[in-house]
This record gives C-alpha cells, sequence and structure tokens, in this order.
C-alpha cells in the first residue's frame, strides 16, 4: 500500500487511468453478474418452494451454476468463451461484434457495460484521487451500474446487492468518508420511509403498485452513502430524468404508456451524480430556489 501511495503521489495522473483499465475488468465481471444472479436468484425460489410443496421428495440434479461455474457461452451454440475472446471491449472488435464459432451476433451491451464502467471508474478516480473516498466510491459505483442493467432486464432490484449496499455504506460512514455516521443513518431510514409513503399514497389513490420495494431499499441504500441531505437532489433528478425518459419512449418508441418502467436506473444515475457532484449541484439549486422567491 506504501509503494502505491508513493506511486500515485509521484505520478498522480496515473491513477485514474490505472482503474479505468481495472474498470473495463470489472465492467466484464458485471456482465456476468447481470445476467446469472437472476437466475441464481430464481433458481434459488423455484428450490425453496419445491422444498416447502415436496419435503419428501428430493430436488433434481442439476448443472452447478453460479457467477464463476459454468464457463461463459455463446446463447447461440453453446460455444465456450475462451480467454482471448473474453477481453474487455477489445475481443468484441476483433471477432467483429460476433460468435467465434456460430458466427451469430453479440450484443452490443457486453461492450458497452464494459466501456461505461471504465468510463465512470476513470472519473471517481479522477474525482476523489488515490484513498479510501475513491475505493468507497468505486464500490458503490459498480454496484449502481449492475442495479441498473438488472432492473432493466428483469425489474427487479435485489436484496443480494440492495441490502449490502445499504451497510456498505453505514459501514464506510462509520470513519465519515462522505458524511457523519448521524447523517447516514438518518438518510437511510428517510430514504426508505419516503418512497414508502410514496408508494402507499399512490396506491392509496389509484389501486396500483407505483414501484416496487426495492427502490425503497435502494434509495435507503443511497441514503446511507451520502446522507439525507442528498437525497432531495437525488429524488428531484431522478424523476426529472425518468419523466424525460417516459415521454420519450411513449413518444418515439411506442412505449405502451400501461406498462411500468423501472424506476430504479433513474435512481442509480441521480445517485452517482450525487456522489461526484452534489454538494455544486445542490448549491446550485438553492441558489436558484432562493431567485425564484
Amino acid at each position: 500500500m506504501n509503494s502505491l501511495s508513493a506511486l500515485f503521489t509521484a505520478y498522480p495522473e496515473a491513477f485514474p487511468w490505472m482503474v479505468g483499465l481495472l474498470g473495463l475488468v470489472i465492467g466484464s465481471f458485471l456482465n456476468v453478474v447481470v445476467h446469472r444472479l437472476p437466475i441464481i436468484l430464481e433458481k434459488d425460489w423455484q428450490s425453496q418452494c419445491h422444498a416447502l410443496l415436496n419435503p419428501d421428495q428430493p430436488p433434481k440434479a442439476s448443472e452447478r451454476f453460479n457467477l464463476v461455474i459454468p464457463r461463459s457461452r455463446c446463447p447461440h451454440c453453446g460455444h465456450a468463451i475462451t480467454a482471448l475472446e473474453n477481453i474487455p471491449v477489445l475481443s468484441f472488435l476483433w471477432l467483429q461484434g460476433k460468435c467465434a464459432a456460430c458466427r451469430q451476433p453479440i450484443s452490443w451491451r457486453y461492450p458497452f457495460v464494459e466501456l461505461l464502467t471504465g468510463v465512470l471508474s476513470l472519473l471517481v478516480a479522477w474525482r476523489f484521487g488515490f484513498g479510501m473516498t475513491a475505493l468507497a466510491g468505486l464500490l458503490l459505483t459498480w454496484s449502481l451500474i449492475a442495479l441498473t442493467f438488472i432492473d432493466v432486464d428483469r425489474q427487479l432490484l435485489p436484496d443480494n446487492l440492495t441490502l449490502p449496499l445499504l451497510w456498505g455504506g453505514l459501514l464506510f460512514n462509520l470513519s465519515a468518508v462522505y458524511v457523519p455516521l448521524s447523517s447516514a443513518v438518518i438518510g437511510t431510514v428517510a430514504g426508505y420511509v419516503s418512497l414508502w409513503l410514496v408508494y402507499q399514497l399512490f396506491k392509496l389513490t389509484t389501486g396500483k403498485e407505483g414501484m416496487g420495494y426495492g427502490d425503497f431499499k435502494l434509495f435507503a441504500a443511497l441514503g446511507a452513502w451520502l446522507g439525507w441531505q442528498s437525497l432531495p437532489l437525488i429524488i428531484l433528478l431522478a424523476s426529472l430524468v425518468g419523466a424525460v425518459a417516459g415521454i420519450s419512449f411513449i413518444m418515439f418508441f411506442g412505449h405502451d404508456r400501461r406498462m411500468p418502467i423501472p424506476f430504479g436506473p433513474f435512481l442509480c444515475a441521480a445517485g452517482w451524480i450525487a456522489l461526484m457532484w452534489g454538494e455544486p449541484l445542490t448549491r446550485l439549486y438553492l441558489q436558484f430556489a432562493r431567485v425564484a422567491v
């Protein structure tokens, strides 16, 4: 650690670029998390249901399936992806976006997530510099990326990610990495309760569920990381972006207005913006508010 600190002190510009390269690798792993974690949870739920409904019947043996096993395969032909075919971004370009075996197209989502993770990781490292604040910011960033794409695909914010994220924010803020612990605890409670109340009011007036409990837990987790003071900015940004995106989907992409649009990705984006530029944005908002009054 001391040698790394000395290296990055002597060459501070090297740290963001090294973290950016690491982010590309992490992005490749996040692709696996986004695809496999919902399947793992579904298999666990099926196993629990089977055990409850058929206590005397042993479950059927199945192939081990987790975030590591089995190796990644082409969804079209089952070709096992080799190490050379799994280099972030470069392999996609080298293979021209097609499977090496069957030449069926590979989804653009894989290199996009890798590039997104690399760029956002670089920005976090550039913003905070070498130290605990950057490490915490990277863990938060990577978690938000995984949650975003899982929610887009499955309309699901798994407890396996939101709850560790919540506890992680509180643990980091024991040392006031971002905010004092008291602010983090209040932010956790306020984040959960505020969206829970919105949910209950919406359900009471319309008879429909406007969001899921995962949104409450994610907002609580953001409060644990960034404190209660950041919650108004986060919900304002998420609501504005969500409204613009929803209208755009309906007007330009023919999205059925009766089909729900997940709110988690907008919370994740707003939370990351608050992590990076929360204080200046809050000051700017308060200045405009005073002018308007």
